[in-house]
């Protein structure tokens, strides 16, 4: 089925008023994007990254608007004429398709090979027959970390140099679960995982579900480690490596706390390091008793793997 995409053009401060105007009509499903509230949207979660993507931010400049769809038939082009003489306002017109919604994204993944062990396939790849690497499965729709970026790859290389049989994992703002599940695959026993993010328990079990991991060797919360003390007694100690995906503002302060989790022979690794914070990581992670035993940069990313000290 094809579908009218109209976009309406209004001031930040008018968007309100002008979706009770669109709901009124009977448009449903509206969509909308506005510059105002993707910045206030960063400032107020900005401890949470380094960066913003510089093609998400040229997006949204400058932008505020309100989408929506319509059938693409003789009642749906009606509908959009009746709404855009009622508003006064001429559209930006477009036209999709259902599988422009549903399957296109799908284009941009495929399979990754990671280290030498791993292939990180997307659900609906076919398993190679002639693969030596172990599979992966992963729905990447779902949630941050597919192992396409820089940071994802040097973790899962670190991991696949520190799993073993009958290891212990904590993984630290899990997102997708791509780590704990690579951690599983490898060979590992038992994967804790937690993030911030109170829809990661759900995405990270299901995407270990696809790799038949079940929650009785997989555990994943939803919370914030630094600031919940129940949470961190609820993880125990003794683990084998701990695992922290994030971005350097979080592990600045997690370090002594990753340092707790350890057992004395375990592994700290962490990535999400951006170009130019790698020497405060590196001093934070001295200060909590770590010695750094391998430092990754890759694509202006860094990753150290550090033993307690």
């Amino acid at each position: 089925m094809r579908w009218i995409e109209a976009a309406f053009k209004t001031e930040g401060a008018d968007i309100d008023e002008l979706c009770e105007k669109l709901t009124a009509m009977g448009a449903e499903g509206l969509v909308i994007e506005d510059e105002a509230d993707f910045r206030n949207f960063l400032e107020a979660n900005r401890q949470y990254w380094d960066y913003v993507d510089e093609d998400l931010a040229k997006r949204y400049a400058g932008v505020s608007r309100v989408k929506l769809y319509l059938p693409d038939d003789d009642g749906g082009r009606a509908s959009l004429s009746r709404m855009a003489g009622v508003l006064g306002m001429e559209p930006d017109v477009g036209i999709v398709d259902d599988a422009d919604w549903e399957n296109n994204w799908k284009q941009y993944y495929r399979p990754i090979p990671v280290g030498e062990r791993l292939l990180i396939l997307p659900e609906w790849e076919p398993i190679p027959s002639d693969s030596p690497r172990r599979i992966l499965r992963l729905d990447p729709g779902l949630a941050f970390g597919t192992g396409s970026h820089a940071t994802t790859r040097m973790c899962l290389n670190a991991l696949e140099k520190a799993a073993a049989r009958e290891k212990f994992v904590l993984d630290i703002g899990c997102g997708s679960g791509i780590l704990g599940i690579a951690a599983m695959v490898l060979g590992c026993a038992m994967v804790v995982g937690c993030d911030i993010d109170p829809n990661a328990p759900d995405i990270a079990l299901k995407n270990a579900g696809l790799n038949g991991i079940t929650d009785m060797t997989f555990k994943i919360y939803a919370g914030d480690i630094l600031k919940n003390a129940a949470l961190r007694e609820t993880f125990g100690s003794g683990y084998d490596i701990v695992l922290a995906n994030i971005v350097a503002d979080v592990i600045i302060p997690l370090a002594p706390i990753a340092r707790e989790f350890l057992a004395p022979h375990g592994v700290f690794i962490c990535s999400g390091i951006l170009d130019g914070r790698q020497d405060e990581v590196a001093e934070a992670l001295a200060d909590a008793a770590f010695a750094i035993t391998e430092h990754r940069h890759e694509d202006g990313w860094h990753c150290f793997s550090a033993v307690p000290h």
